[in-house]
């Protein structure tokens, strides 16, 4: 597909050592063991499996239970990534190439869809990381003070395990960003902070408002739905969480307009307000929840929200040697490297979200995989 090779794109592809003229076709499958370095295969092993067991209990819990929550954030999240990711693979195709130009270009991996474009564990990073930030939330109890404090706080949980990655990425030569594109500034460190406030955290609070409008407060108040109301609720949470990803950053996008130091701290401040009010509602949930008799319980993420934050913490021990002996912003190799002290405060969010739903009284515990969620929970 080579009238898709972009000039930009071309020359990220050749960076990270793949020709993009060469690469592959709508399918293509690699040896794991061939790839780019062995965290590669680590990372998709990770992302792939925990997508998959979400989606597996998420049906087990529409046959068990009838609540289809999960399973429309599961597809829900699905739906919002083939809106937004395809138009920035192929601006030309899409025609917009007059205003975007390519941002940024994933390593090839051991499952690439569209000529390289679109590596499988980036499909299943999208329902992965939504069911580990919305269930931690629901877990807590967050959502009965209403959706928008529940999807703020999803937005918190997800930025933090999504930056533990995020950081890391460019290192390990997971992806490489066009530094030089306008959408991607400012940069911080190797991150754009557009990335780090808009698909870290305000894209997956617009996904958790839509879901908990549509169908997890209904779902709480003792409402059934059809096959055919689930399939286009699930759609519209697709495109309505995709608007909401264009509409929360308007601040920054009309205000910073021009400037990208303006822009710079108006997504930092949205990134502040959000994180403080984020905080301050998961403790006061989990405070009242203490005394509770009852709650809901999701051991599946529990327990893969550790599994998760101890993979990702001896893949970055393995790559503090290149990062403390990095100049300018550089490895040796010429990757560049993330910011570690953000870093190290996104790891103690994840490692308190964790300890924040198992380390709670056992008796009365409603499993979200063994009995009904609570009546009103996060109505």
């Amino acid at each position: 597909m080579a009238d898709h090779c972009a000039p930009t794109f071309e020359g990220l592809a050749k960076s990270l050592g793949f020709s993009c003229e060469q690469a592959g076709g709508l399918v293509e499958v690699r040896n794991p063991l061939a790839l780019e370095n062995w965290t590669l295969p680590v990372l998709e092993l990770t992302v792939i499996l925990g997508s998959v067991l979400a989606l597996v209990w998420a049906i087990m819990r529409l046959r068990r239970h009838g609540d289809p929550t999960n399973l429309v954030l599961w597809f829900g999240a699905t739906a919002y990534l083939f809106v937004i990711e395809p138009p920035l693979y192929f601006p030309a195709a899409f025609g917009i190439s007059g205003h975007v130009d390519t941002m940024f270009a994933h390593n090839v991996f051991t499952v690439d869809f569209l000529w390289g474009r679109l590596p499988l564990y980036i499909v299943a990073i999208y329902p992965f990381m939504a069911t580990i930030a919305y269930e931690i939330v629901r877990m807590l109890g967050v959502f009965r003070f209403g959706a928008l404090a529940g999807a703020t706080c999803v937005g918190f949980v997800h930025h933090a395990f999504y930056e533990i990655f995020d950081q890391l990425g460019p290192q390990l030569r997971w992806w490489e960003w066009t530094t030089d594109n306008p959408l991607n500034q400012p940069m911080f460190d190797s991150v754009p902070l557009p990335s780090v406030v808009v698909f870290a955290a305000l894209w997956p609070m617009s996904l958790a408002f839509c879901v908990y409008r549509f169908v997890g407060r209904r779902v709480d108040a003792g409402e059934q739905f059809t096959g055919l109301q689930l399939v286009w609720r699930t759609l519209v949470i697709g495109l309505a969480a995709s608007a909401g990803t264009f509409i929360l950053p308007l601040p920054a996008t009309v205000l910073g307009a021009g400037s990208t130091t303006v822009r710079g701290v108006i997504y930092a401040l949205e990134l502040i307000v959000l994180s403080v009010a984020a905080v301050w509602l998961m403790y006061r949930a989990w405070s009242q929840q203490r005394q509770a008799e009852t709650r809901y319980d999701n051991r599946f993420v529990r327990f893969y929200a550790a599994f998760y934050l101890i993979v990702f913490g001896v893949l970055w021990a393995t790559a503090l040697p290149a990062f403390f002996d990095a100049k300018n912003g550089a490895t040796a190799n010429g990757d560049p490297i993330g910011n570690l002290p953000y870093t190290l405060a996104c790891f103690a969010v994840g490692i308190a979200c964790v300890a924040a739903v198992s380390l709670r009284p056992a008796a009365g515990s409603h499993d979200a995989g063994l009995t009904p969620a609570l009546q009103g929970e996060g109505s």
